[in-house]
């Protein structure tokens, strides 16, 4: 059974960093895109950053220069580097990948979240 499983979230005071990580296990053919999603409380889940198989990257606007996407191929996992984090930054973010099962079915994956408080 494929699982995402996030780490790294926490409490970091305004101008702080965080890194998340995201490992895919179990088994499977292959992963496609990754990214990372959030949901800040009352309001709708939105793409923070995604990254393709080759490495090509898309941000929201609202991050575009403090936060960074990457991938390590070689470990199934996906990070998250969130600088000069602001209070609007917090959410629960998500882990996303787009994942070609051992029988070659591709489907979209979810972790469970993890919390980002940006707080004072």
């Amino acid at each position: 059974q494929v699982q995402l499983v996030e780490s790294g979230g926490g409490l970091v005071q305004p101008g702080g960093s965080l890194r998340l990580s995201c490992a895919a296990s179990g088994s499977f053919f292959s992963i496609n895109a990754m990214g990372w999603y959030r949901q800040a409380p009352g309001q709708q889940r939105e793409l923070v950053a995604g990254i393709t198989s080759d490495g090509s990257t898309d941000y929201a606007d609202s991050v575009k220069g403090r936060f960074t996407i990457s991938r390590d191929n070689t470990r199934n996992t996906v990070y998250l580097q969130m600088n000069s984090l602001k209070p609007e930054d917090t959410a629960v973010y998500y882990c996303n990948a787009y994942i070609v099962t051992t029988f070659l079915r591709g489907l979209d994956y979810w972790g469970k979240g993890t919390l980002v408080t940006v707080s004072s």
